[in-house]
């Protein structure tokens, strides 16, 4: 926390922490931006840089209201220690759902649901990172990157995750059709107990804040060619999922992506 301080002081802007936009809306030629709190900016440009994990997507399993245990998003997990002794299955065959698992292995008896085997993906491939690799051979960069989003959701794991779910006894199990009062039914019939399922489904992006500026699509999704607005001037955005490479999503590449939206910003002012 005070690395980050001292780096926001540092910083030639004015930043207002604990503010929640209520909604941003083109006027004139320009931005108005609410805070829920009744505060008013004015502004010639907007980058909206909330990302994707703002709202976590919680799937409605058939018999969720007769299970007497907990159902939760991972969103919400912290510590293993609050499960312990615990019979837990996980949802989800990405690298939340197996990390999560690998964790809770020691403490409890955990289970791994997905619709189909795990696929796992070297994080080192021949010593060096995937993102190396990717970076090196021009496939982190759209378009070329645009293929990899049309791939399975696959684990990266130097082997760490994979062993430590096989020294827990960690199973993959094909996902259940139905929860009941003491745990999850799948389709052939076999029943297992469980005191908690726990999924780890993702997160949608979510841009209540701009639903009525028109630069979202029927189902909420920012309209944009590389993270620059094509519907709306003067907005973009920063943080989206392959906004334009495989590593938009995540730190690695978002302050790239920060660079080039700001720059085309910059071309529509002027």
């Amino acid at each position: 926390m005070a690395y980050l301080r001292t780096y926001a002081q540092r910083l030639p802007a004015e930043i207002r922490t604990s503010t929640t936009v209520a909604s941003a809306t083109r006027r004139k030629g320009a931005w108005v931006v609410r805070a829920e709190d009744g505060r008013k900016f004015t502004v010639r440009a907007l980058v909206a840089a909330t990302g994707d994990y703002g709202t976590p997507y919680v799937p409605e399993p058939p018999g969720r209201n007769r299970f007497g245990g907990s159902v939760l998003h991972a969103a919400a997990y912290r510590t293993p220690e609050p499960f312990t002794g615990q019979r837990i299955v996980v949802v989800g065959g990405g690298n939340s759902a197996i990390q999560i698992a690998a964790e809770l292995g020691p403490a409890a008896k955990v289970a791994l649901a997905t619709r189909r085997p795990i696929d796992w993906t070297p994080q080192r491939p021949l010593g060096k990172d995937l993102h190396w690799w990717l970076t090196r051979t021009g496939l982190d960069v759209a378009p070329l990157s645009r293929w990899l989003h049309r791939l399975p959701v696959s684990v990266l794991d130097d082997g760490h995750w994979c062993a430590t779910l096989e020294e827990h006894g960690v199973d993959r199990r094909q996902m259940f059709a139905r929860l009941t009062a003491e745990g999850v039914v799948r389709a052939d019939g076999t029943k297992e107990a469980a005191d908690t399922v726990l999924l780890a489904t993702g997160y949608r992006p979510a841009f209540p804040y701009l639903a009525d500026s028109g630069a979202l699509d029927p189902r909420g999704r920012p309209v944009h060619r590389g993270g620059v607005a094509t519907t709306t001037p003067g907005l973009a955005f920063a943080g989206l999922e392959f906004q334009r490479s495989f590593s938009s999503k995540p730190l690695l590449g978002v302050g790239r992506d920060a660079t080039h939206v700001l720059a085309r910003l910059r071309r529509q002012q002027s």
